[in-house]
């Protein structure tokens, strides 16, 4: 195996392993599980500490990702002689911005949250209103941004001639 075989399998790895934690973590499965159990429990004390775990993870994880992504999609395109004018690279990326626009507003509501459950927890209070409206928000932003990163991954791996 040449360098340029080598050099491609370790993109390919890193582009799929990059996938795979923003699926598990950023628009995906993992934090939505963790925060709609936490909501479903109704505790302000276990929303705070649950929320303020996916914040962290969402910092560590899902941005690292994010950054990554690009990168190592931009060089693998390079490497494989495709183009942003193929049909299924420019519908990846159509649906990477989709998804940005859904997540990014997300990390900011589940600090929020975060913030608000402290807040109800500290006193002792029920979660206000402001919280709920936001846990709806949340939850609807989830479908498009989770839904654009699952059809990335099948244009990723059918690559389709569009």
């Amino acid at each position: 195996m040449g360098p340029s075989a080598v050099t491609y399998l370790l993109l390919k790895y890193l582009h799929v392993l990059g996938a795979i934690v923003i699926l598990g973590t950023g628009t995906g499965t993992g934090i939505a599980f963790f925060m709609l159990m936490a909501h479903r429990s109704g505790s302000a004390a276990f929303i705070a500490e649950t929320s303020a775990v996916v914040v962290l993870a969402d910092k560590l994880f899902t941005a690292t990702a994010v950054a990554v992504q690009p990168v190592t999609g931009y060089l693998l395109m390079r490497e494989s002689g495709y183009a942003f004018t193929d049909g299924w690279i420019a519908l990846s990326l159509g649906l990477y911005l989709v998804a940005g626009v859904f997540w990014l507003p997300v990390v900011w509501i589940q600090a929020r949250m975060r913030d608000l459950a402290r807040g109800a927890a500290a006193d002792g209070a029920p979660l206000p209103a402001a919280y709920h409206r936001l846990f709806r928000i949340w939850f609807v932003f989830g479908f498009p941004g989770f839904g654009s990163v699952a059809a990335i991954l099948w244009l990723m791996i059918a690559k389709p001639e569009i």
